[in-house]
């Protein structure tokens, strides 16, 4: 498993309650639910190396 950073986080009350109803929808923590949408935003963008978004089609190959 990768290494994890942690650092603190500030957000919006607001948005953390928009990201907090995401997860719940999800079945995620918070935590999670921000690293899916980060993940998801720079895979979308081509920033994050291929294999590196998490999810199963690039487990697959």
């Amino acid at each position: 498993m990768a290494e994890r950073k942690a650092f603190p986080l500030r957000l919006d009350h607001a948005v953390f309650d928009a990201v907090q109803r995401w997860a719940d929808d999800e079945l995620r923590s918070v935590n999670a639910q921000i690293e899916f949408i980060l993940r998801d935003a720079l895979a979308r963008r081509g920033r994050l190396p291929k294999g590196q978004r998490g999810d199963k089609t690039d487990e697959a190959g």
